[in-house]
């Protein structure tokens, strides 16, 4: 049984909303990376590690936003996993531990570092992760035909149970506690949950209980029935904010969510809801684009009719720079920062360290990052 940390945290989560809320500061510009352990070797040993913040203080780069939980692993050492699945850590990594590793190289060099819980909600991808729910199927999100809910090869949890929610806060909590992390990134799974999910028992009778014993629509797209989805994800993403911020106020909560209105329609993220209740220090939207009009377009949507303009100093832009075969040209690089700066966004975080390899010449010339 895992033991969690989650109710021992209520108490001291009652006791901080009682006091006055510290206000909400302005993050600093952010120019960032996601660092991870897929496709790419950097953090599968120390010396590694130490390139990554070498380049990364070589190219301006001012946050690292690493990996910690994915494959139905975490990436450091965890008690709350040894004690649910009999796996501390990837076994991978057994014997280190990569987190504390890169906070240690980086933290000199005035690099901050932020757990990124890369895969959130989502079990595995294919057959990677399989282990987690073996012994747990009341955790599985299930579809309208009855099966889990897989999707883009991602099998999913049940996002809305509490069980799973706890999990989540589990980890967080852990990480928050044992780890001088600057902050916590969730993404487009984190939280998050496929518009196919929501036809488990659990969620239809939560549905039920609410609606005077009335099924869930049979039509998953039905907006009502997306609306109240993403209203259980808003309420764990507020819980999620409040726990963490109870136990660290200066730690910078923040998302990486899919574009909006896609990300809710799909993905059940209605993200700019987070920003706007201030359940997030700053967003990350992926607006992974490959030309500059359909970046500049999706940019336009976020800071005119998303994200309010008192909080455009709380956007920074995730960039795809590498996926598969492709790698973003130095031109095009250039024209989406400068389209950043036009609306005056000053940071952006690129998809991914390995991509920034393949730039090392144009990140080195720190000019064109201003």
């Amino acid at each position: 049984m895992i033991r969690s940390l989650f109710p021992f945290l209520i108490a001291l989560l009652l006791l901080s909303c009682t006091s006055q809320e510290a206000p909400r500061t302005e993050p600093p510009p952010i120019r960032g990376l996601w660092l991870t352990n897929v496709v790419s070797e950097a953090m599968f040993s120390h010396d590694s590690l130490q390139q990554v913040v070498t380049h990364c203080e070589a190219w301006g780069i001012n946050t690292i936003f690493v990996v910690v939980w994915n494959r139905g692993f975490t990436l450091y050492p965890s008690q709350v996993m040894e004690d649910l699945t009999g796996y501390a850590i990837d076994t991978a990594f057994a014997g280190r531990d990569p987190l504390q590793e890169l906070i240690d190289l980086a933290h000199p060099k005035g690099i901050a570092v932020h757990a990124w819980m890369e895969f959130g909600f989502a079990e595995a991808y294919q057959e990677e992760g399989k282990h987690l729910l073996a012994d747990r199927p009341h955790w599985r999100a299930i579809g309208p035909d009855g099966q889990q809910v897989v999707k883009n090869d991602f099998s999913w949890m049940n996002a809305f149970h509490p069980e799973v929610q706890g999990l989540m806060i589990d980890l967080a909590i852990e990480l928050t506690i044992h780890y001088d992390i600057d902050g916590i990134q969730g993404d487009d799974r984190l939280p998050a949950c496929p518009s196919l999910a929501g036809y488990d028992d659990w969620t239809i009778d939560l549905y039920q209980k609410s609606h005077e014993g009335a099924d869930p629509p049979t039509d998953y797209r039905d907006s009502a029935w997306v609306q109240w989805r993403a209203d259980l994800l808003s309420d764990f993403m507020q819980t999620f904010h409040d726990t963490l911020k109870s136990i660290r106020p200066d730690l910078a909560i923040s998302s990486a969510p899919s574009i909006y209105p896609w990300s809710k329609e799909e993905y059940l993220q209605d993200w700019p809801r987070w920003v706007d209740s201030g359940w997030v220090d700053f967003v990350c939207p992926q607006v992974y684009r490959y030309e500059l009009e359909r970046y500049e377009g999706e940019l336009k949507k976020i800071v005119g009719d998303q994200i309010a303009p008192h909080n455009h100093s709380r956007l920074f832009p995730g960039i795809l720079l590498r996926v598969g075969d492709y790698f973003a040209s130095d031109s095009l690089l250039t024209q989406m920062i400068q389209a950043n700066r036009t609306h005056g966004i000053q940071g952006e975080v690129f998809f991914y360290y390995e991509g920034m390899k393949k730039h090392n010449a144009y990140f080195r010339n720190g000019e064109k990052l201003k």
